[in-house]
C-alpha cells in the first residue's frame, strides 16, 4: 500500500519515434532506481518492458507496459509506449491517463515523424512534457540542432538546461545550467565537479540565455530579473516547473542512455518539473485527487489472456479496494473487484487498495472495456474515454481447419477487446471474416498472436472486394411464360417486362403499367419479389446487380394454375433472361480518400494515387501541409498505408470514406 502523499507521485510516459531509445531509457531508469538488478538490452531481448516474444524478436515496443520505481523519495510509475505509427492507439490510451511525459529525441535526427505525431497526441490531452535528447555519443549528434528542430517542428519553446561535455564519441557528461555544476560518467558511475574551465564561459553564456528566455515567459521571474539582473536557482526551478505544467515551454536535457550517461539528471528533472496527480485539473465535475472522495477511475487497457482477464485503471479520486463493488458507468453494470495489483511489466504484486493518483490493474470485472469509467455506485460519473483511431488496412482471416472456426471467432473477439483499434467484422457479401487495423505491421502482429497465444492455424490475405453489375443498355418487351404441369394443380404465369438502366444512386425500381386487371395486384407484387431474387447474382460474374429499372408492361393469368408462387418464379426467370440479353458493366467499390502530407511530398503522393487509378478531385495547401482528395478504387488501397508512410517519412496520413461504385476497367 502506498504510504506517500500523491504530491510525491509521478505518473509519466516515455514517448518517441521508433528507435529513438525509449525502451533503453526506461531500462536505465529501472536499474538506477533499484527496480531491477541487471540492465536490460533491446538487442539482447532482455528488457523488462518489452517482455512480449514478438517485441523481443522485432526489437520494437508493441504494447504499453507499466512499471513502478522510486527516486528521491518519490514514487514513479512509468509507461513505456510504442514508437511505431501502427501502434499509435496504444500511445493514445496511455496519454489519456498520464500526468506527464518524457519525450525522447535522437540527437542526430532531432524531431522525427512519429515523435511529431505523439507530441500532437500529448497536446490533445494537455500532458506536460520534458524533452530528453538521447544518443549524444553518436556521430553527428548535435544538441543545438535537435533543440532547433523541437522549436521549428513542434511549435513550442525549448529551454535547454544542460550543456554537453564532449562531442559524439567523446561525450562524457553534462553541465547543469540551473545549479551550475558538472556531471561526468565513467563506467556508469556519476561524478559531480565544478564546471570545467574550458567550458565555463560557454556555460555562463548559456545560463544567461536560459534566464532571459524564462524571464520572457514567467512574470515573477521577469520581476526578479529586472531588479537583480539574474535569477536565483530557486526562482529558476520554480519558474521552469510552472512553465512546464502550463505547457508554455519544454525543459530540454541530454544524454546517452545506452552508455548510462545523463539518466540521473533526467530523473531529477522528472521529480522537479513534471506534475503530481494533485497538480492536474479535477475530473468528473470537480473531483480532485483525494483518496477520501467518491471513487472515479478510468479503464485504459484490457488484457484478455486465456489465463485470466486483467483491467488496467487509473484512479483519479477515491480509493479502489479489494472486494469492493464498482459501477461501470458505460453499461450500468456493477462489477466486483476481487484483486488489486501493482504492475511491474509482466509481473504483478497484490496490494489491498489503489489510491487516488495510482495506476493499477484489477481482476474481477468481466465486461469492462477500455475507456470505461469505474465509479462509486452511489456517485456515478462518466469520464471522456480515449477515442480509438479509425482502421485503415484490412485482411481476410480464416482458420485452416474448419473445426477451429469457433475458436477463431473467440480469439478475434479477445484481440479486439485488448486493442480497440482492431475491428473484426463479417462481410455479408463475400462471407469473409475481415480484420482491420492501423497498418500492415499492426495486423501482422495480431495474426501472429492468434498463432502463438491461441494455438490457431490461420491464413490471412487480401480481402475480396464486393463487386456489382449494372445495366448500361437494356431490353424492351421481353416475354416469359412460366408453365409447369406435373400432376394436380399446375403453375402458369405470363409476363412481359422492360429492363432499363437507372440514373442516380437508386439500386432497383419496379413499376407496373398493366391495365385492365390482366395481372392482379397480388401477382404484381410477386413479380417484383421474383425480380429482386434475380438481382442477387448477375450474369457477368455472379455479383449482385444494381441500378436497374424493371417495368411490367403486360401479362396473363390462368383461372386455376396461376398463383403468387408462379408469378414470382416468372419474374425471377424473366429478369435473368433479360439481363443476359442486356449490355452489362462490372462496377467496383470506390472510396473518397483524403491524404494529408507535407507540401514537399505532394508530387510523390499524386503520382502514387495516379498509379492506383485514383482521380484527384481537390488539392489545397494549409500552412505548409497539402491536403489532397481523390476517388480511388477500394481494391487499390490495400497496402496504401505502408506506401504512404514510406514515401512521406511517416508524416503522411489519410482517411477514407465509402463513395459508392464506379465502372471497373
Amino acid at each position: 500500500m502506498r504510504s506517500l502523499p500523491n504530491t510525491q507521485v509521478r505518473n509519466l510516459g516515455i514517448l518517441a519515434h521508433v528507435d529513438a531509445g525509449k525502451t533503453t531509457v526506461t531500462e536505465r531508469i529501472l536499474f538506477l532506481t533499484g527496480a531491477v538488478h541487471k540492465r536490460g538490452e533491446v538487442h539482447e531481448g532482455t528488457t523488462v518492458t518489452d517482455f512480449d516474444p514478438q517485441e523481443r524478436e522485432r526489437g520494437i515496443t508493441i504494447s504499453s507496459a507499466a512499471v513502478t520505481c522510486s527516486w528521491a523519495g518519490h514514487r514513479l510509475t512509468l509507461i513505456d509506449t510504442p514508437g511505431h505509427v501502427d501502434f499509435s492507439d496504444e500511445v493514445e490510451r496511455a496519454l489519456r491517463v498520464l500526468d506527464g511525459a518524457v519525450a525522447v529525441f535522437d540527437a542526430v535526427a532531432g524531431v522525427e515523424p512519429q515523435s511529431e505525431s505523439v507530441w500532437r497526441q500529448a497536446d490533445r490531452y494537455g500532458v506536460p512534457r520534458i524533452a530528453f535528447v538521447n544518443k549524444m555519443d553518436r556521430a553527428g549528434a548535435d544538441l543545438d540542432a535537435a533543440v532547433a528542430s523541437i522549436r521549428d517542428r513542434l511549435g513550442t519553446v525549448p529551454l535547454p538546461v544542460q550543456l554537453p561535455l564532449g562531442r559524439e564519441d567523446g561525450f562524457r557528461g553534462v553541465v547543469d545550467l540551473v545549479r551550475m555544476r558538472a556531471y561526468a560518467w565513467q563506467d556508469g558511475v556519476r561524478a559531480e565537479t565544478e564546471v570545467p574551465a574550458d567550458v565555463r564561459d560557454e556555460a555562463v553564456r548559456r545560463r544567461r540565455l536560459l534566464e532571459e528566455a524564462v524571464a520572457e515567459l514567467h512574470p515573477d521571474a521577469l520581476d526578479e530579473f529586472c531588479v537583480t539582473g539574474s535569477l536565483t536557482e530557486g526562482t529558476l526551478v520554480r519558474a521552469l516547473r510552472e512553465l512546464t505544467l502550463a505547457g508554455t515551454a519544454v525543459v530540454v536535457l541530454c544524454g546517452a542512455a545506452y552508455r548510462d550517461r545523463g539518466v540521473e539528471p533526467l530523473l531529477d528533472a522528472v521529480v522537479a518539473y513534471l506534475p503530481a496527480p494533485a497538480d492536474r485539473p479535477p475530473v468528473g465535475g470537480g473531483r480532485a485527487a483525494d483518496p477520501d472522495a467518491p471513487l472515479v477511475a478510468l479503464a485504459f487497457k484490457v488484457s484478455a489472456a486465456p489465463t485470466g482477464r486483467m483491467t488496467y485503471v487509473r484512479v483519479y479520486a477515491g480509493t479502489l479496494r479489494q472486494g469492493s463493488a464498482v459501477l461501470d458507468a458505460a453499461t450500468g453494470r456493477t462489477e466486483r473487484i476481487s484483486r488489486v495489483l501493482l504492475v511491474q511489466a509482466d509481473r504483478t504484486v497484490d496490494v489491498p487498495v489503489g489510491l487516488a493518483g495510482d495506476i493499477v490493474a484489477v481482476v474481477g470485472p468481466k465486461t469492462v472495456r477500455a475507456g470505461a469509467t469505474l465509479c462509486a455506485p452511489e456517485a456515478p460519473v462518466v469520464l471522456e474515454p480515449p477515442v480509438p483511431a479509425a482502421p485503415v488496412v484490412s485482411v481476410a482471416v480464416e482458420a485452416r481447419r474448419s473445426t477451429d472456426t469457433g475458436r477463431l471467432a473467440t480469439a478475434l473477439a479477445r484481440l479486439a477487446e485488448e486493442d480497440p483499434s482492431l475491428v473484426v467484422r463479417a462481410d455479408p457479401e463475400t462471407g469473409q471474416t475481415v480484420l482491420s487495423g492501423l497498418g500492415e505491421l499492426h495486423l501482422e502482429v495480431a495474426v501472429e498472436k492468434l498463432r502463438r497465444e491461441r494455438g490457431l492455424e490461420v491464413t490471412a490475405g487480401r480481402p475480396q472486394v464486393a463487386y456489382r453489375e449494372t445495366v448500361t443498355k437494356g431490353v424492351t418487351g421481353l416475354l416469359y411464360r412460366h408453365v409447369k404441369q406435373d400432376g394436380g394443380a399446375g403453375q402458369f404465369a405470363h409476363v412481359v417486362i422492360d429492363v432499363q438502366p437507372l440514373d442516380g444512386e437508386e439500386e432497383f425500381v419496379f413499376t407496373s403499367t398493366v391495365t385492365g386487371g390482366r395481372v392482379p395486384q397480388e401477382y404484381v407484387r410477386a413479380v417484383e419479389a421474383g425480380c429482386r431474387d434475380a438481382l442477387v447474382d448477375g450474369p457477368l460474374g455472379g455479383h449482385p446487380v444494381t441500378g436497374v429499372r424493371v417495368t411490367l408492361t403486360d401479362g396473363a393469368t390462368h383461372p386455376k394454375d396461376s398463383s403468387e408462387l408462379a408469378f414470382r418464379a416468372a419474374g425471377r426467370f424473366a429478369l435473368r433472361e433479360a439481363l443476359r440479353s442486356s449490355v452489362l458493366t462490372l462496377l467496383e467499390p470506390v472510396a473518397d480518400v483524403t491524404v494529408t502530407v507535407p507540401a514537399d511530398s505532394v508530387g510523390t503522393v499524386l503520382g502514387d494515387l495516379a498509379s492506383r487509378r485514383g482521380r484527384v478531385t481537390d488539392s489545397e495547401v494549409r500552412g505548409g501541409t497539402s491536403v489532397v482528395t481523390a476517388t480511388v478504387p477500394l481494391a487499390e488501397l490495400f497496402g496504401y498505408a505502408t506506401r504512404l508512410r514510406g514515401r512521406t517519412q511517416g508524416r503522411g496520413t489519410f482517411t477514407t470514406r465509402p463513395a459508392g461504385y464506379a465502372p471497373a476497367p
